[in-house]
């Protein structure tokens, strides 16, 4: 599990000292740096798969480094996992890219061998290609940095269209491949699979179960189909689930897969979701950071605080022109508890990162 990061001149972070814990809920006002906080972990999982060139290209490095690059020299970075570190450095070039410029795998309680892998001034992450023991297991928790964004509910949107039978090997960030995925569950985890229809049939009352299969006329392709309850005959895909249907169906199946990932971060899950739906979201989350799987998720939703403990809470606010993340204490907060819920607080303005 990552114990503590460390962030300094990226986007609206100038400098962050922060202890993660298995559940980590950031809450605060619209462009406070929430997302900014989310996508430092997009920025570390491009780093390791090699795409710093290409992403810092395509992001902007003037965009990327605190107030750009008049401002801000370098991005640093340091992820603790207790057992392991990661360090890394990133320059920008006269070229409109970022380059590693120094890139560390420490073992921080092991001195005689601090060290095991150093690089600098490389294009591109050398941690991927390495065989040493400590840098597979950062391998499985770099790897793992995507950001699940179900936003995208269009009549053309990824998780309405046909993908490919054998797109399964993981769910995709914006669940493009979300039937194929649900059709390897049915096929090879199928308690699993009956767990996350019995989960689904909790909260849309209409759904009975998936019907899913390879297209006939191109086996290579599948829609997610279903069963309505009481119109078992009535053909209906995922063109005829609404939004908030849809999205839960993903998260669902993103939060309770049989080898969940070693982090899974999530922004703004809760749109679209009717209450009932983001209470039972609620409890998904708490199940997967019981079977060691780190959730982080930005939101601003009260029904979904209201789920959690205060120590699972982290406020975000902008402060002297940089994001300040706090996370709350239960023991200050013991009085006001006793009476209001966290969402209450949080709306009453009693704790920090508010809404505006």
């Amino acid at each position: 599990m990552l114990q503590n990061i460390k962030i300094e001149g990226f986007k609206s972070i100038k400098t962050l000292d922060l202890k993660l814990s298995p559940i980590n809920i950031l809450i605060g006002a619209n462009g406070v740096g929430k997302s900014n906080f989310i996508s430092f972990f997009k920025l570390v999982n491009n780093i390791y798969e090699q795409r710093l060139q290409q992403y810092s290209l395509k992001s902007g490095v003037d965009n990327l480094l605190h107030y750009g690059r008049k401002n801000t020299y370098e991005i640093k970075g340091y992820l603790n996992f207790g057992q392991n570190a990661y360090e890394f450095n990133l320059l920008p070039t006269d070229e409109g890219t970022l380059f590693v410029s120094r890139e560390d795998s420490i073992l921080p309680n092991n001195t005689q061998f601090k060290r095991s892998f150093y690089e600098e001034n490389k294009k591109e992450s050398l941690i991927k290609g390495s065989s040493t023991t400590r840098n597979k297991y950062l391998s499985e928790h770099l790897e793992s940095y995507k950001i699940y964004h179900f936003h995208d509910t269009s009549s053309s949107a990824p998780l309405r269209t046909l993908s490919y039978t054998n797109d399964n090997r993981s769910l995709k960030e914006d669940g493009g491949n979300l039937p194929a995925y649900l059709y390897y569950l049915q096929e090879k985890h199928p308690f699993n699979f009956k767990r996350i229809e019995k989960i689904i049939q909790s909260v849309v009352p209409f759904f009975d179960r998936f019907n899913l299969s390879p297209t006939f006329l191109d086996e290579e392709k599948i829609l997610l189909e279903w069963t309505e309850k009481e119109h078992p005959e009535t053909y209906f895909n995922a063109n005829h689930l609404s939004d908030g249907s849809l999205r839960f169906i993903a998260l669902v199946t993103l939060l309770m897969q049989p080898k969940l990932p070693k982090v899974i971060i999530i922004d703004e899950p809760e749109l679209g979701l009717h209450p009932t739906a983001i209470n039972k979201l609620s409890g998904l989350i708490k199940s997967a950071a019981a079977k060691d799987c780190q959730v982080i998720v930005s939101t601003q939703s009260v029904t979904l605080l209201n789920n959690f403990e205060a120590e699972d809470i982290i406020t975000v606010d902008k402060e002297d022109n940089q994001s300040v993340f706090r996370r709350l204490d239960k023991d200050v907060l013991s009085n006001w508890i006793e009476d209001y819920s966290i969402g209450e607080l949080w709306t009453k303005s009693i704790i920090k990162g508010q809404p505006l």
